[in-house]
């Protein structure tokens, strides 16, 4: 056996540091363990990660040559030069009858793989793309709006020091968000002095070890955070002094709190009122709060508004730039960052005129922008490292606007539901067979970055993304060794000339936007141990410096070029990742806009003055179902091979006992779970988890599987084959999915033992 090789799980955000012990055979994970030399993680995983040698060896139907579909549907092996120029030419010849903005990119990675993505805009910028979105918009994007509002600068929480962590509608024992969580999670229950408060639907493991659950009816996370916050006020919990000398807006906010009617809000959240208060008064008296919330109300009704109350209720308690608290991060890139326009004057997508957030047309919209007459739509799309089809709402509608683009092009690993539909597929490295990084570096007073090595050798046949785009631009025309050669002239003498001949060459608006591929051609071959790929990093280490100038220097690394310089090397060489800046908690208020909390978002407190009275749940659609929940053994649905799974290997759908119980069923039976969309039958699975008229089907099922020399396998219902793309939120266009009104049928027991999916569409 080899030595353990240090390198990053894959499964979440969290990019928790691992290190693997490859087998005699040169690709098998042997074994797997959490590094502890790891400056963030420091040797923790999680029971996920244990398994991903499934993502690496398991079935996933792996590519190791380009294809090219054939006009039956099949495909054709091809080798990369061909592949290379017919698709260059297949997006002039679009660019040149529609426009490049026609061309749609989708993706540029998943939670590991942010640095093949980031050479993606050389490539946009060389065909003329405009347009874009990835995950983040059917996720965060209500989030980055209010933040950008608010603060003008995106915040994280500081769970680890907190006397109170509050989450809201996030199990992080399952889905984590920092590092560390489940000991951190059992660190504060243990503590009589911490508390946890919980508002979701579910009993989830968080749940379980809160002081204060707040299982609320599913949707209604708006009326229970307006009379958390209105308690605030009207008991005067509010903390006048912080808000009089950090806040403007405060007048604004405590006229509409006043004017809440507590008792009928908890009423409609069905949560009990003294409860609340116990809740409220317990995060009120606490010298520090960290509050996350998560895809439980971010893909729900009132997403957006729920974001905003959400931060209400910390602000108004005095809770920002303080241990245990909420922070502005530093990072390598800008990622989560919007221009916080107002409603109405920020950019839009072509078609349906929606509002394009941290650079995102939304994912709801992403059909209605293909299946119109418009001359303005989408023409082509260019997806990496992403499976839309599967991921994003209503599948049978993405899998019908593919089907209308005269051109499709997969950047990927796997034959997925996405690339099945291409017109190109081309393959990549798996992350563990390339350098590569995540960009979610929002550590606090640390921050991390961690560029990881490539642990086992890609197969013949493959190429990492950098090189594919580097490709791609110059089959464009757009750059050649015409552009290459001053470049390495200059760094022949040094990365001081290198510098000033990048800061001529970016001087050319056109050159600036392809600086991507420049650094790969030019810098990338010079870096040690086939290091190519890193290249961008140096440009993202200058900027850092430039950026926090003093966070850097307190790092350790200096200040100036010289920094710069030095956070590049310790980057290249920091096999276990490394700390990239430090600070401390009050630098957050350097980095927000005028330094001070902007408390009115005019648009959203008129929607919360105004709420409306909730009526009962439609007779016609009793339940409310959550399409994809992450348990145990879900994760991003890279994990394609169903044997990692070491329970609920079929994806039971969860209701509760009562619910059960009146249906006559017992676990194992299966039923129909019918919604606008369409129906699917499943086996149930009975749990006092979840509140009657509440239903869950895990993410990550319904995958097709590739076996060997055999047709694909699909296990579990996939989730989005039941949702639909015009319920979403009305602010930023994220997706209702854990908010999906369906009915249910029990089935005789007889009925078939796969999951099935019907597809067409159900009206009431």
């Amino acid at each position: 056996m080899t030595e353990w090789r240090p390198t990053a799980c894959i499964l979440c955000e969290c990019n928790c540091g691992i290190q693997v012990l490859v087998g005699p055979d040169g690709r098998t994970f042997e074994k797997i363990r959490g590094d502890k030399q790891h400056p963030a993680s420091a040797g923790y995983t999680c029971n996920k990660a244990l398994r991903l040698d499934h993502y690496q060896n398991g079935r996933t139907g792996r590519l190791t040559a380009p294809l090219r579909r054939r006009p039956d549907g099949g495909f054709d092996e091809i080798d990369w030069d061909t592949a290379i120029s017919e698709i260059s030419a297949g997006l002039r010849e679009i660019g040149r009858r529609y426009g490049g903005e026609s061309i749609f990119y989708y993706g540029g990675g998943g939670q590991g793989n942010h640095l093949g993505g980031a050479y993606a805009p050389a490539t946009m910028a060389a065909y003329g793309m405009r347009y874009r979105s990835s995950a983040l918009a059917q996720e965060k994007t209500g989030d980055f709006w209010v933040s950008a509002r608010m603060f003008g600068h995106p915040l994280r929480s500081d769970v680890e020091h907190a006397e109170v962590a509050l989450f809201i509608g996030k199990n992080p024992y399952q889905s984590h968000g920092f590092p560390r969580a489940r000991s951190v999670l059992k660190e504060i229950a243990r503590d009589p002095n911490r508390a946890i408060i919980v508002l979701d639907p579910v009993r989830t493991e968080t749940a379980e070890m809160a002081e204060f659950h707040l299982q609320l009816r599913p949707g209604t996370d708006v009326y229970l955070l307006m009379a958390m916050a209105a308690l605030l006020v009207r008991d005067n919990l509010i903390d006048t002094g912080w808000l009089a000398e950090h806040a403007e807006g405060l007048d604004e906010v405590l006229s509409v709190m006043r004017a809440v009617p507590i008792e009928k809000y908890c009423a409609i959240a069905d949560v009990d009122l003294e409860l609340v208060i116990a809740a409220t008064r317990r995060l009120a008296r606490a010298e520090s709060v960290a509050a996350l919330e998560d895809l439980g109300v971010q893909m729900n009704r009132y997403s957006t508004v729920v974001s905003y109350v959400e931060k209400l209720l910390w602000l108004l308690t005095g809770n920002l730039a303080k241990p245990g608290t909420q922070y502005a991060f530093t990072g390598l890139t800008a990622l989560g960052h919007d221009r916080g326009h107002p409603a109405g004057q920020w950019p839009t997508s072509p078609v349906v005129g929606a509002p394009i957030i941290s650079g995102l047309v939304p994912c709801n919209v992403i059909s209605e922008e293909i299946l119109t007459d418009h001359p303005a739509r989408y023409r082509a799309m260019f997806i990496e490292s992403s499976n839309p089809v599967h991921s994003l709402a209503d599948s049978a509608r993405m899998r019908e606007a593919l089907a209308a683009l005269e051109l499709v092009v997969v950047i990927d690993v796997a034959m997925t539901e996405t690339a099945r539909l291409a017109d190109y597929v081309l393959p990549a490295p798996t992350q563990f067979e390339k350098y590569e990084a995540t960009f979610f570096n929002f550590d606090f007073p640390r921050n991390i970055f961690h560029l990881r090595r490539p642990v086992l050798p890609a197969p013949e046949g493959v190429l990492p993304e950098p090189e594919i785009h580097a490709r791609l631009v110059e089959a464009a025309g757009a750059l050649g060794e015409q552009d290459y050669a001053p470049l390495r002239a200059a760094l022949a003498q040094g990365r001081d000339a290198y510098a000033l001949a990048m800061l001529t060459a970016s001087a050319d608006p056109a050159k600036a936007k392809l600086a991507p591929v420049l650094l790969y051609r030019t810098l990338g071959p010079t870096l040690p141990n086939d290091a190519a790929a890193a290249a961008l990093l140096w440009v993202a280490a200058h900027n850092c410096v430039r950026k926090f100038p003093a966070s850097v220097e307190q790092a350790g690394y200096g200040t100036g070029l010289p920094a710069g310089e030095r956070l590049f090397e310790a980057i290249l060489s920091g096999e276990h990742g490394i700390v990239t800046t430090e600070d401390s908690y009050e630098e957050t208020w350097n980095r927000l806009r005028g330094k001070k909390v902007q408390l009115d978002i005019p648009e959203l407190l008129e929607v919360v003055a105004g709420l409306p009275d909730r009526s009962s749940d439609s007779d016609d659609w009793p339940f409310v179902l959550s399409a994809g929940e992450r348990r145990a053994f879900t994760a991003n649905t890279i994990m394609r091979d169903y044997d990692w799974r070491k329970r609920d290997g079929a994806g039971l759908l969860r209701i509760s006992a009562i619910d059960a119980q009146r249906l006559g069923l017992v676990a194992g039976d299966r039923v129909r779970v019918t919604t606008r969309r369409g129906s699917a039958e499943v086996a149930v699975e009975p749990t006092d988890r979840m509140r009657a008229g509440h239903l869950a089907l895990p993410n990550g099922f319904g995958l097709d599987v590739a076996e060997a020399d055999a047709e694909p396998i699909s296990i579990g219902v996939a989730p989005n084959e039941l949702t639909r793309f015009d319920s979403r939120d009305e602010w930023v266009g994220t997706p209702w999915h854990k908010y999906v009104e369906a009915r249910l049928e029990p089935l005789p027991n007889d009925s078939a033992t796969d999951a099935t999916t019907t597809l067409d569409t159900v009206e009431a």
